[in-house]
């Protein structure tokens, strides 16, 4: 697994309505999902891209 130069990531979901959003401490935003669970594996790719 390649080293993320500059800040650790830390991602978390937040719901807005019915739509839910990963979000990173590095500024990173995922897209609205209505589907929770598939905000959280934005989430994981983010953190893990592969």
């Amino acid at each position: 697994m390649a080293q993320q130069d500059g800040p650790e990531h830390r991602t978390a979901t937040t719901d807005k309505g019915r739509f839910s959003m990963a979000t990173c401490t590095c500024g990173w935003q995922g897209p609205a999902r209505r589907a929770r669970s598939q905000a959280r594996t934005d989430a994981q790719k983010h953190e893990n891209p592969t």
